[in-house]
């Protein structure tokens, strides 16, 4: 169903990324929103009966303004900006200040980049405290995936100077390297400072900086800095936001990409053919989440067979009640992937299956997958270098379980 004809629009709504501003017949906005398409997000309020509240702010609409976006990530920050600049009555309604979460950078020599609740936000901190505050954000989620989509185009990261090794960040590049002191403050600081310019809604702004930087990185003959830039250009024109899809009620053909919201590896560590161990190492949104991980004493063997020890974790880990995976990871090749479909076939249980085979010389990372569909190939493919370190991490779950056992062992 349209927009009913009694309801003022300048022109026809598009069916493309943007924020519509909802006003009463004062010309007060009383609600702000995001869509990933005007046309469908805005109609929806009109197709069918909605809760009390919903149907409170549409019997108030009289006229429906509109701001298109490159992108759902450009979207959800044009909406933050506007709820705390414009404080709309059904915007605050919706949610008290203690549920909004703020986008905070400090004033560190290494900026940091917070998500702070806003009770929190006033309770403890002064808006003096920070380079900047930006928000308010709806969800967590949403304000996660934005920083998740950034974090691509330019790496920054919330870890110590001069650790003792690299983070976990910087292994997938996410991090400049911080934490091995291979970044100075200064060229740091012009990082968070294009984030910054991105959550200011001045995305222009900062392309147009950008493309003055790599002219001028040309003209004295630095083409591989040139290039990096040029890189970063092109992904922020570009931007490819699947993430924050999935926090817009629309049909399916909107997704491009499938959604990995947790995957699971597994591994095993039988050094010496005695206390042999396995582990199952958790992402959740292609980040660790540790308190997910889980070990298993292998029982079943007294031999080295790595396999049959991955069937026996496998079966043990699905008689819990624990939430299931969208992607299971094995390290190992074909033979270690049949049996883990094996087991998911037995308890009737859908769930693509991929590993990683090392090959004859044990420097190989190639992906060997446990399907044929071609989307799902694709969307595992994309996530390579995480799959990478989730086994990595597993590997060193497994090991470190084994040695523990071992040690009881003395």
């Amino acid at each position: 169903m349209p927009v009913p004809k009694s309801i003022k629009l300048k022109k026809s709504l598009p069916d493309s990324p943007g924020v519509y501003l909802m006003k009463n017949k004062e010309g007060e906005v009383i609600y702000v929103g995001k869509a990933t398409s005007l046309k469908h997000r805005v109609s929806s309020y009109f197709e069918k009966a909605h809760e009390a509240r919903i149907e409170l702010l549409v019997s108030e609409i009289y006229s429906i303004d509109f701001k298109t976006a490159s992108s759902v990530l450009e979207a959800a920050i044009i909406e933050a900006t506007l709820i705390k600049k414009i404080q709309p009555k059904f915007n605050i309604k919706e949610k008290s200040d203690k549920s909004w979460i703020y986008l905070a950078v400090t004033k560190d020599k290494f900026p940091k980049l917070l998500l702070i609740r806003g009770l929190e936000l006033k309770t403890n901190y002064k808006e003096t405290d920070f380079l900047d505050i930006f928000g308010p954000f709806s969800s967590r989620k949403i304000l996660e995936s934005i920083l998740h989509i950034i974090r691509k185009i330019f790496s920054w990261s919330n870890c110590e100077p001069k650790a003792d090794k690299p983070c976990f960040y910087y292994q997938l590049g996410y991090c400049p390297g911080i934490c091995v002191n291979t970044i100075t403050s200064s060229k740091y600081g012009k990082t968070i400072n294009s984030i910054r310019l991105l959550f200011a809604g001045k995305k222009p702004t900062l392309l147009k900086k950008l493309k003055k930087e790599m002219v001028e990185l040309s003209k004295h003959e630095k083409f591989e800095t040139a290039a990096a830039v040029r890189n970063k250009i092109s992904k922020l024109e570009h931007i490819q936001d699947v993430a924050l899809l999935e926090t817009e009620k629309f049909p399916d053909f909107y997704k491009t990409k499938v959604k990995f919201r947790r995957i699971e590896g597994y591994d095993i560590s039988n050094i010496s053919g005695t206390s042999s161990a396995g582990s199952m190492a958790v992402f959740e949104n292609l980040e660790p989440a540790k308190k997910e991980y889980r070990k298993f004493k292998i029982r079943s063997l007294n031999q080295i067979n790595d396999v049959a020890m991955i069937s026996e974790i496998l079966t043990r880990r699905f008689h819990n009640t624990w939430p299931y995976p969208d992607l299971i990871l094995v390290d190992g090749g074909l033979g270690q992937i049949n049996v883990a479909k094996k087991i998911l076939q037995t308890l009737n249980l859908k769930i693509p299956v991929v590993g990683i085979a090392k090959g004859k010389n044990r420097k190989n990372n190639r992906l060997v997958f446990g399907f044929q569909d071609k989307k799902l190939i694709i969307s595992v493919s994309s996530i390579k270098k995480t799959l990478i370190c989730l086994r990595d991490e597993a590997h060193r779950f497994a090991i470190s379980y084994h040695r523990s056992l071992r040690n009881l062992k003395v």
